[in-house]
């Protein structure tokens, strides 16, 4: 299993009630419309993650999990790679519990979304903090 760990922060506006995706981003703002964004300022987008790691993701058949961790709090989404995703979006990464891939696609037929993100570690986000983040891809 390949790994990679890196930081993302919280932001005041996140909501993490999107139904069917879940966002982490480069960027380091946040509009009410981002209801799926869950991670700010993050460390990696699809296209800057490791080639080794963008290998593994691309192989059909090949699980990713992505655990966020903040204050104590874990979160963990499970979802599959395969050889329709591209990794080549410069800010975004995005689990989704469809099968819609496009250049931000991180894994698709995930089994979480923003929206089941436990409330307490949403209230924790709003505050700022360091999450430390993992993707890990078994292939």
């Amino acid at each position: 299993m390949e790994t990679l760990r890196f930081k993302a922060k919280g932001h005041p506006a996140i909501r993490a009630t999107h139904p069917t995706t879940l966002e982490i981003t480069r960027e380091d703002r946040l509009t009410p419309r981002g209801d799926c964004i869950v991670a700010v300022s993050s460390e990696y987008a699809a296209a800057s993650l490791p080639e080794k790691l963008k290998r593994l993701i691309r192989k059909d058949g090949s699980t990713v999990l992505l655990e966020l961790e903040v204050e104590g709090l874990r979160f963990t989404v499970k979802g599959e790679g395969g050889s329709r995703l591209t990794l080549t979006h410069p800010t975004d990464l995005v689990a989704r519990k469809s099968s819609h891939v496009c250049p931000r696609t991180l894994m698709i037929h995930a089994d979480k979304a923003a929206v089941d993100m436990p409330r307490v570690m949403v209230e924790a986000l709003k505050h700022e903090p360091t999450i430390l983040v993992s993707i890990k891809v078994k292939a």
